[in-house]
């Protein structure tokens, strides 16, 4: 007979994957989204089978990861791990609520060393190294990006560029042939931005399965494929109902992206996460994503100053929509004087301030609540 608490488990379990894939879906589909590459309905179909495929592969190693080396396997009984997992969802749904692609990494990680503080089994070693690739990851993909965004992005921008025209990008009569007003450049730009997002949702299911089911695989309630199997259903659940509003947040809010700055930022954030997923670390792709969009912004505005006055601030407004600025042939020189980059806002300054508000608030009140039911509640 089946334990009615691991059935309760698995609830949880997919209620975790459910709200990972209304955040993890906008992180990885928004840029495609926000650019008019794909709809919402394929954002969420491609979501599902490439987050299963990540979750099969590199996954794999990160739930080890999450399962057992950050508290003992023997703290995850069955009654603490849905409880850690039910912290973790609780924490996710607030962020989807705002529409906001929270961490699910940092969220699932901190209901996990709540556990381990108040049990006083923490790896403080294995925490240290997972905080410190937390901070180190952001960093990394803002100034990647924000030198692509400066020295490279204008003249890819004037070379390369990907301009979306209206109408379909293909008809059929009855075979298939590119759309009225649809160029070759426009066709091959549109299925690169389209492989890269699923590139970025393979990176998002191979760091994000584990924080759906990491503490039942760790105590053995659930096999490794299992869980894998039931964390990525759940996330194609989500991908395909609450995505919506952190696709529109990604995607549209936080900044207005073109195809090839939506290339850059993919490539960038997908690279990183999936590295660190092959190499155990859970890593948050939200907050990589959500940093390459700005740093690339934040390199191409700063064009018109020097380097040592961008880093200090002076010059020009680093508050500019430079992604967006009209393209030209002629790419001006660094630091040459350039009206067209201060047109408009590089992002929302209220989008960003929420999204780093619940960045800090979901994985802080799964780690304070996870803490105050160990200390105080025998489990």
């Amino acid at each position: 007979m089946v334990d009615a608490l691991l059935v309760v488990g698995l609830l949880v379990a997919v209620f975790v994957g459910f709200n990972i894939g209304g955040s993890s879906t906008g992180v990885a589909f928004g840029p495609a989204v926000g650019s008019g590459v794909v709809s919402k309905l394929a954002a969420a179909a491609l979501m599902s089978g490439f987050a299963l495929l990540g979750g099969w592969t590199a996954g794999r190693e990160v739930i080890k990861t999450m399962g057992g080396e950050i508290v003992p396997q023997s703290q995850f009984t069955l009654a603490a791990s849905v409880a850690v997992l039910l912290f973790v969802g609780l924490a996710l749904l607030v962020s989807n609520t705002f529409g906001v692609p929270a961490s699910t990494s940092m969220t699932a990680v901190g209901a996990i060393a709540g556990l381990g503080v108040a049990t006083g089994t923490l790896n403080e070693s294995a925490m240290l190294e997972i905080v410190s690739w937390w901070i180190v990851a952001p960093i990394l993909a803002f100034w990647v990006c924000a030198v692509v965004g400066r020295y490279v992005y204008p003249y890819l921008d004037a070379r390369f560029a990907i301009d979306r025209t209206e109408g379909p990008l293909l008809a059929f009569d009855p075979l298939p042939r590119l759309g009225e007003g649809t160029t070759r450049q426009e066709f091959g730009g549109t299925v690169l931005v389209v492989v890269i997002a699923c590139y970025m949702a393979f990176s998002a299911g191979a760091s994000n399965v584990a924080n759906a089911v990491a503490p039942l695989v760790g105590n053995g309630a659930v096999s490794l494929e299992g869980g894998i199997l039931v964390a990525a259903g759940a996330i194609g659940l989500g991908a395909f109902t609450i995505a919506r509003r952190t696709l529109d947040t990604v995607g549209n809010d936080l900044t207005d992206l073109p195809i090839l700055a939506a290339l850059v930022v993919e490539v960038v954030s997908a690279t990183l996460i999936a590295v660190l997923s092959a190499l155990g670390i859970p890593a948050s792709l939200a907050v990589s994503a959500t940093m390459s969009i700005v740093g690339l912004g934040w390199g191409r505005a700063t064009r018109t100053v020097t380097l040592g006055q961008a880093v200090r601030g002076e010059g020009p407004n680093v508050s500019v929509n430079a992604l967006a600025a009209e393209r030209r042939e002629t790419v001006p020189r660094v630091g040459d004087a350039d009206d067209e980059l201060t047109a408009n806002d590089l992002f929302d300054p209220g989008t960003t301030g929420r999204v780093i508000f619940f960045w800090i608030l979901t994985p802080s009140l799964s780690a304070l609540a996870s803490f105050l039911l160990f200390r105080f509640v025998p489990l």
